[in-house]
């Protein structure tokens, strides 16, 4: 095979060399006779000339040294006369003619690899594949080159091959050695480096002639150098000469020379060329890499060996690498970070696929982390701490990050078990590796977690130690990298071996098995490990115990021989961590923890009850000391105090301790007042003044470091005046901001005014001299300066909230710009700064400073918008510009998003010009002469224009339209109801029409089509309409609150239930022409006040107040809608039909729970039910039995709308009959409601005295209610009543019974009311007589009492459905909000009672009965006692009464006290029980009232056991 068979030659020729020419002249005189060459011309006779020029050389170069000149020197004094480029042919021809007489072939070779400018066979390095003006190609120079080693080799017998190869080597060792002695072993110089590759292109052109044989030039080389220069071996693989993977398999000593030449390649300094010295690195690592991790399918011997080889030369490099680290921890050594980089996949790939670089990388991992492995377990155990990835070396770290970047974490974390499992590790770089490994893959957490669970299982399954103690070292070593990347050793020992479930409770075996371990552990464990054993030890089986207090001891007796404590731990440290702060200190910290728990809990933790009864020597001796620290109390009771006071409440602090600390504090306070006035004395205002006057002169004049430096004398002097903590920053506190007057010390006013003042002043001047993105960071220091002292950020935000809420007008347009500016800085200095807490909280919780100047700016009257609009103007214009200086993902910290949305709200209510620009999105138009429109903040600073015009240009600004597409500055339609909302009708910047144009185009045109996730309504009316209503309950919800109730002028209220009117009815008439399919606005707007009041169900007492103050809010709207809506109309079989399932749901879920009074709707609440009936009817076919069949329903369904109307009848009769006239021609009422005329008209003469009339066929219910109406108004029913019990019908009782449900409720409303009438609503019908009135409700109660004492129905009203057991009676409705079928075996047809009273008068039945009896004569109280029933509904009420006593619900009548009641019902009960015949009541049903009332009152229950049950006839019995 020939020399071209195995290099090809593919690259084109290289530039010459630059040293030809200068090393002619040492050359032999042999050489010099070529000299003439150069001055050779094309004449016809050239010999001649030449030989005659030929002697004149040679006489030269035998003279002195200094006249000798070279070919290059002659061609160069000779430029001018160079041939023209038409005669270079005739040039060459005798240029070949004189070489055929070169003798020296070395003379030859460096001549072709001159250097020098003149030199002919020089090209320029920049334009290797073009020949220089007057110079001859590479093509040519290696042809001649080749034809004269020819000529040579067949003048000696030699092959051309070994010729060419020794002469190449020749110039080799020269250009090599050429250089002192002691570099030779260092990187090529430039300048060899370029002769070396003028050289190296030589050789490929002789390669391409056949002339040159790569494997002699290898042999030649090899033998003369000992130890072959990497470099040189790199280039040749570079110009494709001589592969190294060739030279690799070839050499037998390669693995020697080549290690040690790679080390020192990665110990030369970069001053050498520390691209080149990379290149040359990554070629080699490259060619070893894909030579020996290449896998092919059929791999001959000679393969094998090579893969070997280039294996065992890595691995030789990777363990001095090691060694090198685990020499030189600091400072890195820079050699070792040069190999480091090799592993790179984009580096070594060039050579090697990727699954040969995967084999590589897994094979060099698996050798770090096993090479010497001379540490012990137990070396592990002691020493693991010292490994962590903080205290590791880097390069360490950046080998195992180099070789881990290809893998995933489930590779690495199998490998590394594989690891473990097959092979003796280095634990050090084990446990540095995992460390790595979890601090740069956040997600390794959880895919460790699984290594552990799987090594212990395995451990568990075959007892197996190795396993044990690898999850040990690896959980311990992930735990001391701290909890942000894995939980605590305290942690994960908890949750493995804690409960129940853990491998160790399995079997007593695998528990002896861990606690043999852990034993085992004892000797060479950290104190910290031991601790955690200790404090949360295994779970173990009672049975067992001892086996694990056996361990217990071992452990303490470890600790105490290690002079550690288990004692002195903290309460919340983790113990398994490394280091920690002094006793002291962790107390210190304990304490801060445990107060912060209690703040956000309000109980003491366990941890803390635990430690004051199992740890007491720490929790004296530590805990409460650190607690009690003397301090100046807060006026107001901070979480400190509470917690103090909740530990003392419980017994855990000592009195005497206790007393001390407050004395202590007492005498703190008298200290810190006395310091106080101390300094101010010396007149601080004074010193303060002077500070911020040069403060503002070193602004023009000074050097940033006189400004800190003034900035920290300034600090100085406040915290003299504000003697808060003004070292300290402060940090993510809580300030409070009292909307009120000031409560600030006038002192500390007049301080906070001075630095306003000073900040306006200072803007002015540098915004005088440059705009805010080209000033300097003055302000934002200013700014944390003020911000480092808590008090005076309280004072400096009292103010502000003063000066923006109150007195707005008083500030002119320089304090608005210096104002606004200073908002802006306050927002950026403090985004991870305090919380401002408002007082009276107005806002829903703690608010950051920039949220909370926005809540002090209003937008209520045309004064406070104008103002407002100005101070947003402001803000914004300096922050956009002032964003210009800072990155892009900083500008909107500059930027604050509640004056945003200010401007968003107020500039397209006060012009209407910009709405547009909202509706279709346009950008800002541009400027037709090309130019760039000034910003904002020219026409905010200057004042040269109007704030109008300001306004407009921050309104077309690109920023801010940027803005709105961003969530947190966009102004969604509930905050612009809200904003809307609190506008002033009286004082409005817009008049009535303006506003309701306004108001309509936000609606319409700019919410309504806008989509959801930008705060609108995405074209959907049902969420427009929802917003409405939202919005108005809300505003009317909030006037019932002192501190949010607005102005006397009124609010816009009016106007956006105008809104909510023409949207109502707009939907509703779509809603006929679509038919049904959208969802009826009966169904919308019942079920979306169902929902507002669904989470305030009644748990508590004021829940139910927020219950009913959001349905009186309700209905106030609900009025204002058309009637109609609140009634279906559905279509059944193509007939129209009225669908009353909706209302009537509404009525018995929500309006009965908040009746006023209770049972018993309005009267302008039930008309508009009615009427909307009516109406409804009327768009049926068949009105008037729809009418007549909906109010059947409503007397079977809704007994609370039928009472009400009964009750209104009188005033409800003209409005209903004149609307159905209207709607329906004339007609005279439907028949049911006609029947309502006659129940009323009934009631007036039974209540007259009048001959008695046949009852109407009406309900008795219905009948009952028209009595009760008539009753109430002249509070006296003695005729009526006679009347009635002359009658025995069963439909009369029916009626007696309902009325005395009736009394019986106006009898509990006295009582909850016992300071005077309660007055229906707007109606002035006393429920309760006045004074003078002959007779009240119980009198009635009596009388009707009186009438039905000797039947059993009138138990049934306080008969409670369900089980007694339970406090509250079972509501009538079921789980799902539906109402029970209307009779029930427990009541029956009075029923209905269920769904009229409320649920607080439902839990007050059983006060109201013994309330009653009680009042009644002996005679009476002992007829009601023998009723059929009595005695089950006594005990039942008694077991109420008592659970109403302790859950402290019960009402406070006037006449009597609520426990002398009690003591008198249980009296009734007890003599109740005596009198009632053994035989009244079944064994079951007495079973179930003694064990009610065993746990309650064990004397009733005994009473009923004795006087009930028969006596027994056995002697043994009565023994027992």
């Amino acid at each position: 095979m020939t020399s071209r068979e195995v290099f090809p030659d593919w690259l084109s020729p290289g530039p010459m060399g630059e040293e030809g020419a200068r090393r002619r002249g040492d050359s032999s005189p042999r050489s010099h006779r070529g000299g003439g060459r150069a001055h050779l011309h094309p004449v016809k006779a050239p010999s001649s000339v030449a030989q005659s020029r030929v002697g004149m050389s040679l006489s030269a170069s035998w003279g002195a040294a200094s006249e000798k000149r070279t070919l290059s020197g002659l061609l160069a004094g000779r430029v001018v006369k160079r041939p023209k480029q038409e005669d270079a042919g005739g040039l060459q021809q005798a240029a070949v003619q004189l070489l055929e007489q070169q003798q020296d072939l070395c003379a030859l070779l460096r001549e072709v690899g001159g250097t020098h400018p003149g030199n002919v066979f020089h090209t320029a390095s920049s334009e290797p594949k073009q020949t220089a003006p007057g110079g001859v190609s590479p093509a040519t120079s290696g042809a001649l080159m080749a034809r004269e080693l020819r000529r040579r080799a067949g003048q000696l017998g030699v092959p051309v091959a070994a010729l060419s190869a020794k002469m190449m080597v020749e110039r080799l060792k020269e250009i090599i050695v050429s250089e002192e002695e002691e570099h030779t072993r260092g990187p090529l110089t430039s300048s060899q480096r370029v002769q070396l590759c003028v050289l190296l292109e030589s050789s490929r052109e002789l390669l391409s002639q056949g002339a040159l044989c790569p494997k002699l030039l290898w042999q030649e080389y090899r033998r003369d150098q000992t130890v072959p220069h990497l470099e040189v071996v790199c280039h040749l693989h570079f110009y494709h000469i001589l592969s190294l993977r060739y030279i690799i398999e070839s050499d037998e000593d390669v693995r020697p020379w080549l290690v040690s030449r790679v080390k020192d390649l990665c110990g030369w300094t970069p001053a050498h060329g520390g691209e080149n010295t990379k290149k040359m690195l990554s070629t080699v690592a490259g060619v070893l890499v894909g030579s020996g991790f290449e896998l092919s399918p059929r791999p001959a011997a000679a393969d094998r060996k090579a893969s070997l080889l280039c294996c065992s030369v890595l691995d030789d490099v990777l363990f001095w690498l090691l060694d090198t680290v685990e020499r030189s921890l600091t400072p890195p050594c820079a050699a070792a970070e040069l190999w480091i980089e090799m592993f790179d996949a984009s580096l070594c790939g060039v050579s090697a696929s990727g699954e040969t670089l995967q084999r590589f990388f897994t094979h060099s991992l698996t050798q770090t982390l096993t090479y010497k492995p001379q540490l012990t377990v137990s070396d592990a155990i002691a020493l693991q701490s010292e490994w962590t990835f903080a205290k590791s070396s880097r390069l360490l770290t950046s080998l195992f990050r180099k070789l881990a970047v290809i893998f995933s974490v489930e590779q690495l974390l199998r490998r590394l078990q594989q690891v473990l499992e097959t092979h003796e590790v280095n634990w050090k770089h084990v446990l540095c590796f995992l460390s790595t490994l979890l601090v740069y893959n956040p997600c390794a957490q959880l895919s460790l977690r699984g290594l552990l669970s799987r090594l212990l299982s395995s451990a568990f399954e075959g007892y197996d130690l190795e396993n044990m103690i690898t999850a040990f070292l690896l959980a311990r070593q992930g735990a001391l990298e701290g909890p942000a990347v894995f939980p605590s050793y305290s942690t994960w020992f908890q949750m493995s071996f804690g409960g129940g479930s853990g491998h160790h409770a399995t079997s007593k075996k695998s528990l002896v098995f861990l606690l043999k371990f852990l034993s085992d552990l004892v000797p060479f464990e950290p104190p910290q490990y031991l601790k955690v054993h200790v404090l949360h030890s295994p779970y173990v089986p009672v049975k067992h115990r001892s086996l694990l207090m056996e361990y217990v001891s071992l452990a303490k007796t470890r600790l105490a021989d290690l002079k550690e404590s288990v004692e002195d731990m903290g309460l919340y440290k983790d113990v398994s961590g490394e280091g920690g702060a002094s006793l002291q200190g962790q107390a210190v910290q304990d304490v801060e923890k445990a107060v912060s728990l209690f703040d956000s809990t309000g109980r003491i933790s366990a941890t803390v009850m635990e430690a004051s009864i199992f740890r007491r020597p720490y929790f004296l001796g530590r805990f409460l000391p650190a607690l009690l620290t003397p301090r100046m109390l807060p006026v107001k009771a901070d979480a400190r105090m509470s917690f103090i006071e909740a530990l003392g409440k419980a017994d855990k602090i000592p009195a005497a301790q206790y007393s001390s600390y407050v004395e202590s504090c007492q005498k703190r306070r008298q200290t810190d007042v006395g310091a106080v006035r101390l300094d101010t004395n010396d007149e601080p205002v004074e010193v303060l003044s002077i500070q911020l006057q040069e403060f503002t002169q070193l602004l023009v004049e000074g050097s940033e470091g006189e400004v800190s430096a003034q900035l920290a004398r300034i600090s100085h002097t406040l915290s003299v005046v504000f003697p808060g903590r003004p070292a300290a920053p402060a940090g993510r506190t809580l300030v409070e901001l009292h909307t009120g007057p000031p409560l600030c010390p006038e002192l500390q006013v007049t301080v906070v005014n001075m630095i306003l003042r000073n900040f306006c002043q200072c803007l002015l001047n540098a915004c005088g001299a440059n705009p805010p993105n080209k000033q300097s960071a003055w302000a934002s220091a200013l700014v944390r300066t003020l911000l480092g002292n808590t008090q005076l950020l309280s004072g400096l935000m009292q103010r502000l909230w003063d000066l923006f809420h109150n007195q707005a007008s008083s500030l002119g347009a320089a304090h608005q710009l210096g104002l606004a500016a200073l908002a802006v800085h306050l927002h950026v200095c403090t985004s991870q700064g305090p919380l401002v807490q408002l007082v009276p909280p107005t806002l829903p919780g703690p608010v950051s400073v920039g949220e909370a100047l926005s809540a002090a700016l209003v937008c209520s009257t045309r004064g406070d918008m104008l103002f407002c609009a100005r101070l947003c103007v402001a803000a914004l214009s300096y922050g956009f510009c002032r964003g210009d200086s800072v990155p892009q993902e900083q500008r909107q910290d500059y930027v604050l998003s509640g004056f945003y949305k200010k401007l968003l709200f107020l500039v397209p209510r006060l012009f209407p010009e910009t709405r547009a620009s909202l509706v279709t999105a346009s950008g800002p138009p541009a400027d037709p002469r090309g130019q760039k429109a000034p910003g904002p903040w020219v026409g905010a600073a200057d004042g040269a224009g109007t704030w109008r015009e300001t306004a407009g240009s921050l309104w077309r600004h690109p920023g801010f339209r940027q803005l709105r597409h961003t969530p947190q500055y966009q102004l969604p339609l509930s905050e612009w109801l809200d904003m809307e909302l609190r506008v002033q009708r009286g004082e409005d910047a817009l008049s009535d029409p303006e506003r309701q144009e306004y108001q309509q185009w936000a609606c319409w045109e700019l919410y309504l089509p806008r989509p959801e996730e930008q705060g609108g309504c995405g074209g959907d009316t049902r969420i427009l309409c929802s917003q409405l209503l939202r919005a108005v309950l809300d505003q009317q919800l909030s006037n019932q609150r002192p501190e949010l109730r607005v102005s006397v002028t009124g609010t816009c209220l009016p106007d956006i239930l105008s809104r909510l009117q023409e949207l109502v009815y707009e939907m509703g008439v779509t809603d006929l022409h679509h038919g049904t399919s959208r969802p009826d606005m009966c169904d919308l707007l019942l079920e979306w006040v169902s929902q507002r009041c669904s989470s305030s169900a009644p748990a508590s007492v004021g829940a139910e107040l927020g219950l009913q103050r959001a349905l009186a809010a309700w209905n106030r709207v609900m009025l204002a809608l058309p009637a109609v809506l609140l009634v279906k109309v559905q279509s059944e079989g193509g007939r129209a039909t009225l669908d009353l399932d909706t209302l009537i749901e509404h009525v018995n879920q929500l309006q009965r729970r908040a009746c006023s009074p209770v049972g018993l709707l309005s009267c302008h609440l039930t008309s508009h039910f009615l009427r909307g009936a009516l109406c409804a009817a009327a768009r049926c076919g068949r009105s008037r039995e729809e009418v007549n069949k909906a109010w059947s329903q409503i007397c079977v369904s809704c007994p609370l709308l039928l009472v009400s109307a009964a009750h209104w009848w009188e005033r409800l009769s003209p409005v209903l009959a004149s609307l159905w006239r209207r709607l329906c021609g004339g007609e005279r009422l439907p028949e049911q409601l006609q029947l309502l005329e006659a129940c009323w008209h009934w009631a007036c003469r039974l209540e007259e005295g009048l001959p008695a009339a046949p009852a109407p066929a009406a309900g008795a219910l219905q009948l009952a209610a028209s009595l009760h109406r008539a009753w109430r108004g002249n509070v006296c029913g003695e005729q009526g009543l006679g009347a009635l019990r002359q009658e025995r019908s069963a439909l009369h009782r029916q009626v007696l019974v309902f009325l005395l449900f009736l009394c019986v409720e106006d009898h509990l409303s006295s009582l909850l009311y016992p300071q005077g009438s309660l007055c229906l609503v707007s109606e002035h019908v006393a429920l309760r007589p006045q004074e003078g009135s002959p007779r009240g409700a119980a009198d009635l109660c009596s009388d009707l009492l009186l009438a039905l004492v000797d039947c059993a129905d009138w138990l049934l009203l306080f008969h409670p459905n369900g089980n007694s057991q339970h406090l509250r009676l079972r509501s009538p409705f079921d789980t799902n909000g539906r109402l029970f079928p209307p009779q029930t075996p427990e009541r029956g047809v009075y029923q209905p009672i269920a769904m009229v009273m409320s649920d607080e008068f439902t839990r007050l039945m059983p006060w109201a009965f013994y309330s009653l009896l009680l009042r009644q004569s002996a005679e009476l109280q002992s007829r009601a006692a023998r009723s059929p029933g009595f005695l089950l509904t006594a005990v039942l009420c008694y077991v109420g009464l008592l659970q109403l006593f302790l859950v402290g619900r019960v009402p406070q009548p006037g006449q009597v006290e609520p426990f002398g009641i009690l003591s008198l019902a249980k009296q009734f009960l007890l003599s109740a029980i005596a009198q009632t015949a053994p035989s009244g009541m079944s064994s079951i049903r007495l079973r179930e009232l003694e064990s009610q009332c065993s746990d309650l009152d064990p004397e009733v229950a005994a009473a009923l056991s004795v006087h009930l049950d028969p006596p027994s006839l056995s002697p043994e019995m009565d023994f027992l």
